[in-house]
């Protein structure tokens, strides 16, 4: 692409069910429920989340309950994008499954199915989407910590990622301030647009700054762009088909078709607009994900 040198964190390879950014930040929700004597995790999350399934597995490695509440947000899918992929590992792992009917409000909904359940006297931990509080940004405070740990080998210019509820994103940053890092973190949208997304990282990551008792980053540090979305959320694009196509052609690494699929893409349009230069060194954040691929076929 005559761009910059780019890169790859392979946190598609952390290990737990394949692998993918919520490990991380699962390391420090799971310990938070037992510690608070959970005896059964709720989580939510689109039909294929990543998230859901990590949780699912982390709960059954833990021995913990689990119940997943699953938004339908993908518009005409087939059957296969309902059962297969990270739905088949959910149920694989033991968790109890349950989908939003479309025609309901999904907070609602789960707010529902959580309060009847606290009214039968059972102690729900609640994890929110993508593990995406100050407790789950915790994983990526310490992610940038190894970064740093290895950036003299490699004197990172930019940091690049997908970003969708946000927690990964949030980690980062408030990492930037405690260890008082300088390298510049950009988030490419996946289901936010720009300005919604830089609020609710902000505000993530202020709660994360004021937790590990560091200095508040300036709002003017959340970088986001949101125009490698498409029509929504998990919604096939064609730049993330060319990505995801790129990567696995060339270096035999798989994306994903919701986050690491479309973070790629506006990479390769950062690129292409010149935001950087051919001395640049690009560090991409693989998050994992491409258990969704056989539930996506339909879109290649």
């Amino acid at each position: 692409m005559g761009g910059p040198n780019i890169f790859i964190k392979r946190d598609d390879c952390t290990g737990l069910a394949t692998g993918g950014n919520k490990t991380r930040k699962l390391e420090f929700l799971i310990p938070d429920a037992i510690k608070n004597k959970a005896e059964l995790i709720v989580t939510v999350g689109a039909v294929q989340s990543n998230h859901a399934r990590q949780t699912a597995a982390a709960c059954a490695l833990m021995g913990l309950k689990c119940l997943i509440i699953l938004e339908q947000r993908v518009k005409n899918t087939p059957e296969v994008y309902m059962n297969s992929g990270n739905v088949f590992l959910d149920k694989l792992f033991g968790a109890d499954v349950k989908v939003c009917p479309k025609n309901e409000n999904f907070l609602e909904y789960s707010e529902k199915v959580i309060e009847d359940l606290k009214s039968k006297g059972t102690n729900v931990y609640f994890i929110p989407g993508g593990g995406s509080n100050s407790i789950g940004a915790l994983g990526y405070v310490e992610c940038l910590n190894e970064i740093i740990k290895e950036n003299n080998k490699y004197n990172f210019t930019q940091i690049i990622h997908a970003t969708g509820s946000g927690g990964t994103q949030t980690g980062l940053l408030a990492g930037k301030k405690y260890f008082n890092c300088n390298i510049p973190i950009t988030g490419i949208c996946v289901r936010y647009d720009k300005k919604t997304q830089e609020n609710r990282v902000y505000t993530e990551a202020k709660k994360t700054c004021e937790k590990l008792q560091c200095k508040v980053l300036d709002k003017s540090e959340v970088i986001v762009y949101d125009e490698y979305i498409g029509t929504g959320y998990g919604e096939p694009t064609d730049s993330m088909k060319e990505a995801t196509k790129l990567l696995a052609t060339k270096e035999a690494i798989l994306l994903d078709p919701v986050y690491s699929g479309k973070g790629f893409a506006g990479l390769i349009g950062l690129i292409k607009n010149k935001k950087f230069t051919k001395n640049d060194n690009v560090l991409f954040i693989h998050t994992g994900g491409a258990v969704s691929l056989s539930a996506y076929e339909w879109a290649f």
